[in-house]
């Protein structure tokens, strides 16, 4: 699994809303995750580097939950910016989202030093409000399910 995302939301987002440790592609120390569409469904790839060790061989669980939430929230952003007719890469500013909820289930270990890819079902609950699930698989293999509830970013965050 040597995928990448060619065209992420996480491309669009203005400056001031692109240094999240997890998706900020301006934040030197972070992850950089790039979330995308796969057909209906949406994606992140990230191949853990070794300090996201849990235990030797494993990799540490506030990873996998730091992606479901990036995942979570950039698939959000992804599914409003289509409904109001607009795709990645379009020059169209994309909607902003926050977390109000994260629940992530650990189905089994997940090992390291393989490509992880998450992969997310969008559902609108509200015209402001997102439900996304989230699968992550290391190669074939699920190791992890989450459910992210996206907000649209309120006015208070904004300068």
């Amino acid at each position: 699994m040597d995928e990448k995302v060619i065209k992420a939301i996480q491309d669009e987002y203005p400056d001031d809303f692109a240094w999240c440790y997890g998706c900020g592609r301006l934040n030197d120390a972070g992850h950089h995750f790039r979330t995308g569409w796969e057909g209906d469904k949406t994606v992140t790839f990230f191949t853990p580097k070794p300090e996201h060790t849990a235990l030797p061989g494993f990799v540490y669980g506030g990873l996998i939950a730091s992606l479901i939430d990036c995942h979570g929230t950039g698939s959000a952003s992804l599914a409003l910016l289509r409904k109001n007719g607009f795709e990645p890469g379009e020059g169209t500013e994309p909607p902003r989202f926050v977390t109000a909820s994260l629940n992530v289930d650990f189905l089994k270990p997940t090992p390291h030093g393989v490509p992880l890819k998450a992969v997310g079902k969008v559902e609108e609950i509200h015209p402001k409000k997102f439900k996304v699930t989230a699968e992550v698989y290391a190669e074939e293999n699920l190791c992890a399910r989450g459910e992210v509830v996206a907000v649209v970013m309120p006015k208070s965050f904004l300068k």
